[in-house]
């Protein structure tokens, strides 16, 4: 297997990705196949997530974003609900002496009104312990749908031409940037998917226009750190050109 090779070189085709964003897929799937209950699934893939963000802060990647839950997902059963929102919980607090002591900041994607009182307290209390770190930006998308970020940042536009302090002349595509849950972070570089979909499931649609796409047809739950790797290589041997030529 081709390993990602670290480069100081900046846009060429050796140079790691900046900002890797991930679909975790399959992992209701992948218990069904073993005849085990769907939060088993659930379970394996926070071990995942785990090995993943580990293996982000050793090879030096400074952004990561995780599609940990979806707006959409609200449609599921209320036990697969109630244990998903337990495994949050679980890993913001699990994993909170982790990211302090490897300087990975944890920052929350999407809308908060839903989720769990208890819930948003811990991830709360991880957002401020973390919010200086440098290493790592881990982000969390939960209760996220890309259409709805969308929605929300054309309302505060609005609310802003209507009370003057935004002439519609001004609005460029950054303001729009500026707007959605994702300001301040780069545009992912590399966007993985697991489990063999092919689409994009409402995911930073605005912020992965030109992002590279990379499925593979495992599922989350056997996403370990070679897989990363692979992702990671395929990218690098890839040409970039940004609607240009080479």
């Amino acid at each position: 297997m081709d390993q990602a090779v670290p480069s100081d070189s900046s846009g060429d085709q050796q140079s790691l990705p900046r900002h890797i964003a991930i679909i975790m897929d399959g992992n209701g799937r992948w218990a069904k196949a073993r005849g085990l209950p769907r939060i088993e699934g659930h379970r394996r893939g926070a071990e995942s997530v785990r090995v993943v963000v580990e293996s982000c802060r050793k090879l030096g990647i400074p952004y990561l974003t995780l599609f940990c839950f979806s707006s959409e997902n609200w449609k599921r059963p209320k036990n697969e609900l109630d244990f998903l929102m337990r495994l949050l919980k679980r890993f913001v607090v699990g994993e909170r002496p982790l990211m302090l002591q490897q300087q990975v900041r944890l920052r929350m994607l999407g809308r908060r009104q839903g989720l769990p009182e208890d819930v948003l307290k811990e991830v709360d209390k991880t957002l401020q312990m973390t919010q200086h770190h440098t290493a790592l930006t881990l982000n969390l998308a939960i209760n996220y749908g890309a259409r709805g970020d969308l929605v929300d940042a054309v309302r505060e536009i609005a609310q802003q031409v209507a009370s003057g302090t935004m002439s519609p002349q001004s609005i460029e595509e950054q303001t729009i940037a500026d707007h959605l849950c994702t300001n301040g972070l780069p545009d992912p570089d590399l966007v993985i998917r697991t489990s063999g979909e092919m689409r994009i499931s409402n995911f930073l649609l605005w912020e992965i226009s030109y992002s590279e796409l990379w499925i593979t047809q495992k599922s989350w739950p056997e996403f370990r750190e070679p897989d990363l790797l692979e992702a990671i290589a395929d990218y690098q041997r890839r040409s970039r050109r940004f609607g240009g030529i080479e």
